[in-house]
């Protein structure tokens, strides 16, 4: 390839608190519009912001979770624009003294489109905390603004331009998320605008170490139109170098129907923005005593979560990968591997059964109404032949449906295996008298027609047989 890609990508993370940035307003999603609001997050003049403590504590949690220097002396600063998502003209964001710092995150294992990504680790900048303006949307001509999302507490976090393909930023998105999530610092749901990222990309000839024109992508509101944006910018800028042309710097939109980024604006520079210290905020400080106090908070991230599913309960890194895709799955499945015997089998039942029946259902793992408990439970019954695969299968519909435990429901409906050597004998022999055709056509060494007999002896019984009694039984009888 001729040029190189240099990328890198600032992130909007809304995070989860009770109440705004600077205000007592609920912070909530999907309430009507303007009616989450007051006269400090409307802008009206007088008023004075108040910082919301918990904010402060999860950005520094966030810097902690990426390896960043988190600053002892931080300070609020005033960033100046025009625009009616910021009703007092200006936004209280951070610039020069932010809480984070000099961070890094690990990317490894594969991008969106599959391919392995050789382990390397991804720069951040840095992290601080501002108020998110406000929603504005556009219509049959008409424009609207809902404040409500104005002063929700909003962290940046800006990557350092190391990576390389849109591959790696794909990566980056989806392991930053897994540290939001895990943290406690974000839900980071896409959709509802918890989590929007803006792409800078420039190109360079290969060996260059001096950067190219950069241009930002922006209205990338999901992870795969991140992807599709880089490869498309990147293509689009090589195509203008090789024929002679030049970029500018610019911001540009991404149009996720057509597949085609769009000219905004020029890009503004910092100077534009006016930056002043907050007059109304004191600087925030910290003590290395309180640091390392929120340090012994951190939660094990989903890397080395996945590293001790392997090691501890002998999982696949595909599965210990599925399972630690989302924290709730991730604990559930922690807590039920815990009491069962065979911790690989649950995870087998988390991946095939549960999170199918949780989609097609759009319930959440921790509104199910199987406790991690009840699934150790009825793991063990199978292990212990008290009931087999199929059997279990009727058990965990039911379980799912009702949060009966499955000892209750295998004893409720009759449903314990036999694994009677008697009992099975006869039904075996009464499945080979019914079918004498069938009999035949096995002795004459058509080994196939054992599985017919199974089935028929499984429905016999009610499939309540134990299937490898059976296979050996019919073996024993049809040999006779």
């Amino acid at each position: 390839m001729k040029y190189e890609a240099v990328i890198g990508l600032e992130v909007h993370v809304q995070v989860r608190t009770a109440s705004k940035m600077f205000c007592s307003c609920p912070n909530r999603y999907g309430a009507e519009p303007n009616t989450l609001v007051c006269p400090v997050c409307l802008g009206y003049p007088g008023t004075l912001p108040v910082p919301n403590h918990e904010a402060i504590l999860k950005a520094v949690r966030a810097g902690l979770l990426t390896e960043c220097t988190i600053a002892k002396f931080s300070k609020f600063d005033r960033k100046s624009y025009f625009y009616p998502d910021l009703a007092k003209n200006y936004q209280i964001s951070q610039y020069d003294l932010p809480f984070c710092t000099a961070g890094r995150l690990r990317l490894s294992g594969k991008g969106f489109s599959g391919a392995e990504l050789p382990e390397k680790y991804i720069g951040i900048t840095r992290i601080h905390l501002e108020e998110d303006p406000a929603k504005l949307t556009h219509s049959a001509g008409a424009s609207g603004a809902d404040y409500n999302r104005s002063g929700v507490p909003l962290l940046e976090v800006v990557s350092e331009p190391d990576m390389r393909s849109a591959d790696e930023a794909y990566a980056y998105l989806t392991r930053l998320k897994e540290i939001m999530q895990y943290g406690d610092i974000s839900d980071c749901d896409m959709e509802k605008g918890q989590m929007r990222c803006d792409v800078n990309i420039s190109l360079r000839p290969v060996g260059q170490k001096e950067f190219g024109t950069k241009i930002e992508l922006k209205n990338l509101n999901s992870f795969r139109a991140a992807h599709r944006a880089v490869e498309y910018e990147i293509w689009r800028q090589s195509d203008i170098l090789d024929k002679g042309g030049s970029l500018r710097q610019e911001t540009r939109g991404w149009n996720d129907d057509s597949g085609e980024s769009y000219l905004m604006r020029t890009k503004e520079q910092a100077h534009d923005y006016r930056y002043f210290p907050d007059p109304d905020l004191m600087p925030v400080t910290f003590t290395d005593e309180e640091i390392d106090e929120i340090r012994r908070t951190l939660p094990e991230l989903p890397e080395a979560k996945r590293a001790r599913f392997v090691e501890s309960f002998g999982l696949t890194a595909y599965d210990a990968e599925v399972l630690t895709l989302d924290r709730a799955v991730a604990a559930y499945f922690d807590e039920a591997a815990r009491q069962s015997r065979a911790p690989k089998l649950v995870a087998n039942w988390i991946i095939s059964e549960l999170l199918r029946l949780l989609s097609e259902e759009k319930v959440a793992i921790n509104e199910c109404r199987i406790a991690p408990k009840s699934l150790a439970e009825l793991v063990d019954l199978i292990e212990n032949k008290t009931i087999n695969g199929k059997i279990a299968k009727e058990v965990f519909a039911e379980m799912f449906a009702t949060g009966e435990s499955p000892a209750a429901i295998v004893k409720a409906k009759g449903l314990v295996q036999v694994s009677d050597a008697g009992a099975i004998a006869a039904v075996v022999a009464e499945a080979i008298k019914a079918n004498p055709a069938q009999v035949e056509q096995y002795r004459a060494g058509n080994e196939k027609v054992l599985q017919f007999f199974v089935g028929q002896t499984m429905k016999l019984s009610r499939g309540k047989a134990n299937p490898q009694l059976v296979i050996a039984e019919l073996r024993k009888q049809l040999a006779e």
